[in-house]
């Protein structure tokens, strides 16, 4: 195992850095915060001009063909300086086409989201708030050639500007809740479908979904009828390893500009960050940091050789939920009053923590898996 960056990857992380720096400073951050949309259709172009849709998708289907060892390189970068928009809920409702799409879907799809010119999003929660089989109660029953879908989803991100939702159903109560489950692939304009932002500490365009009689035809079911619940695992496991690269990037940038401070802050005139309480602060936050890299990347190469890895993906994003909200609640400490403010750029990462732990299971939800993988439950 090598967890050094390829030549490619360092060339990945260069050009994503400068982009961003350039093309997505902080105050144009706060502007797509306020705006309807939450994202700059502008900015979506350029992203994909550069490939960045198309990262994982194969070159037949129009893909750069990377691997996911890439893709978390270039999310680490994104959440280092804070991407709005449907980027990730793109890229993560790829994942059950990649999967399970048969030819005609693949053919269909990953082009166009390859080229731009689609946005994704998935939608799992419900209002038991679970990511547990048996939240899932929004129903599908078939009608002809088509499944007609009833019931809420909640917290589906993006699903204001979305043109596709990938909608986990229950179309059978099975002899186990994970049995009777299956994905679609739902057109956001359909008849039926009402959507509506809801208000969140990071401002991050969560919406409620309501499906009220939708029809959808069979062949834009992913893989088989009542068989949904590995998929919908396996989009769990690296939905969370997604999070936890986004989630390391932003700690960095905490810690970052928190060390830049407190060598400037003067105190009884000396720079606070010349006091040894906060040296050993800071040392503390750093380490763990550190270690949070470590496992985001081993997981990832897990994830990119095809090994089993679903508890160290737990692992992993159980820990890292926990490090970036204390990195970032220190940050905000270490900054004093300023950082307290909305207007101060820490506060952008410290809210940000907050969805951050929540995406793809929190971390009772993957300390329960843990616990699992080593034989306990």
């Amino acid at each position: 195992m090598d967890l050094r960056f390829t030549e490619a990857q360092e060339i990945l992380r260069k050009m994503a850095r400068d982009f961003l720096t350039t093309e997505c400073p902080k105050t144009l951050v706060r502007e797509l915060e306020q705006s309807e949309k939450g994202y700059s259709p502008e900015l979506w172009k350029k992203m994909a001009e550069l490939g960045w849709m198309g990262l994982i998708i194969p070159e037949e289907y129009e893909g750069m063909g990377y691997t996911f060892q890439d893709l978390t390189v270039l999310v680490e970068e994104i959440g280092r300086n804070i991407l709005p928009g449907p980027f990730l809920s793109t890229i993560t409702s790829t994942f059950p086409i990649l999967e399970i799409g048969n030819e005609e879907q693949k053919k269909e799809f990953l082009p166009q989201i390859a080229r731009g010119e689609l946005i994704l999003t998935t939608a799992l929660l419900e209002a038991e708030g679970t990511f547990t089989a048996t939240g899932i109660t929004t129903k599908a029953t078939a009608q002809d050639n088509n499944l007609i879908i009833n019931g809420t989803k909640l917290f589906v991100e993006m699903a204001h500007v979305a043109d596709y939702i990938i909608c986990a159903t229950r179309t059978k109560n099975g002899e186990s809740p994970e049995n009777g489950i299956t994905l679609f692939i739902v057109d956001s304009k359909t008849s039926g479908i009402d959507q509506e932002v809801i208000p969140t500490m990071a401002m991050d365009k969560q919406c409620e979904v309501r499906f009220e009689n939708v029809a959808v035809p069979r062949k834009n079911m992913l893989g088989n009828i009542d068989e949904g619940w590995p998929i919908i695992e396996m989009l769990l496991r690296k939905g969370a390893i997604v999070k936890c690269a986004e989630s390391v990037g932003a700690m960095q940038t905490c810690v970052e500009m928190t060390v830049a401070y407190s060598k400037e802050r003067v105190q009884y005139e000396r720079p606070i960050g010349a006091f040894q309480a906060l040296q050993h602060i800071m040392a503390d936050i750093w380490t763990s940091m550190e270690t949070a890299r470590y496992l985001l990347y081993y997981v990832a190469w897990l994830e990119s050789e095809g090994m089993p890895c679903a508890k160290q993906a737990s692992m992993a994003k159980a820990y890292i939920n926990e490090v970036y909200k204390n990195v970032s609640k220190w940050a905000v400490r270490l900054f004093g009053a300023i950082g307290t403010t909305y207007d101060h750029d820490i506060a952008l990462y410290y809210r940000r923590s907050k969805a951050a732990d929540i995406a793809f299971g929190g971390t009772d939800f993957h300390k329960e898996l843990v616990a699992q993988g080593i034989g306990l439950v």
